[in-house]
């Protein structure tokens, strides 16, 4: 079972925890450091990464869904590169409904076999942190109403590494409201970056309006999927939250169902929550269907028109 964010990570203030932890911290970036010594390997396509530095819930997948959708209406063979890992199959399901995917222990292979099979342009979801490979163009994804937490490394905070990262990259999303302060945190590192805003749009809305819902999520933030059904002036019961990339044994889907039919209401989830549900259950479950809207997306566009 996986764990779910510590409290401690979420607020601005350093807690006793997060200073006990910080020598592990320590040796982790330590490692990072050891890591960007590598020389990477260049490709002669465009390579766009969507990372992170803030663990999780940063909007990377369905920003990396968007740009393959952009890429390809203007001409381009774009395809995904996804590292393999067990836990993210969710991910990697979502990716391939969506589009031409490569998936490899090693993002140079995926990326190998992308070019063997005549595509023009890999699009990384998720690799910030991979130094092996030279990216002609990177963008770090954050959630305004998390942003960086305690802004200390993981395990003392939420980060991968530190913010001073933001000179890796060309362009950050915000997916969010505008907001002034975090601006000029990023500018004071990176006062060249190109920093865009984001929102989700519930695409399917009319399945759940005037219906009583219980919600169920387990990503890197399911309160801002609660919020989401919130904003959209849903009727939302109970809000039940799991670990990020949580498999949901028949147990928990039994005990959703019944909490659900209790209140005589339908059971709602995120796309990438229902990725992991067993079949059987699927009708007993309806999924949240989202799509990301950019914000300025004309002059998004032109930005990628730059670099691909």
């Amino acid at each position: 079972m996986k764990l779910k964010k510590p409290k401690f990570w979420v607020t601005p203030k350093i807690s006793f925890l997060a200073i006990l932890l910080y020598p592990i911290s320590l040796l982790i970036l330590l490692f990072s450091y050891f890591s960007k010594t590598k020389s990477p390997k260049k490709f002669h396509i465009p390579i766009i990464c969507i990372g992170n530095i803030y663990l999780g819930g940063t909007g990377k997948t369905p920003l990396a869904l968007e740009i393959y959708k952009i890429t390809k209406s203007l001409g381009k063979k774009p395809a995904f590169i996804k590292k393999k890992y067990d836990y993210l199959e969710d991910e990697i399901k979502m990716l391939k409904k969506n589009g031409t995917t490569f998936v490899n222990k090693k993002r140079i292979k995926a990326i190998e076999l992308l070019i063997n099979e005549k595509n023009d342009l890999a699009i990384l979801d998720d690799g910030f942190q991979d130094f092996t490979i030279e990216k002609k163009f990177s963008i770090l994804c954050f959630n305004q109403k998390q942003w960086i937490g305690n802004g200390l490394i993981i395990p003392s905070g939420p980060l991968r590494e530190k913010f001073s990262a933001l000179n890796r990259a060309q362009c950050v999303v915000i997916n969010g409201k505008k907001d002034t302060e975090i601006e000029e945190k990023i500018y004071k590192v990176n006062s060249k970056i190109q920093i865009y805003y984001s929102n989700f749009k519930l695409i399917n809305i009319n399945k759940f309006k005037d219906k009583k819902i219980v919600a169920f999520a387990g990503i890197g933030n399911p309160s801002n999927f609660f919020d989401l059904l919130k904003e959209n002036n849903l009727n939302v019961l109970n809000k039940i939250s799991f670990p990020d990339h949580y498999q949901f044994s028949k147990n928990d889907l039994d005990k959703l169902i019944l909490e659900s039919n209790n209140q005589n209401a339908i059971l709602v989830t995120t796309e990438k929550d229902y990725c992991r549900i067993n079949e059987s259950y699927k009708n007993n479950i309806e999924c949240a269907e989202v799509e990301l809207e950019i914000n300025n997306k004309d002059k998004f566009i032109e930005l990628l028109k730059k670099n691909i």
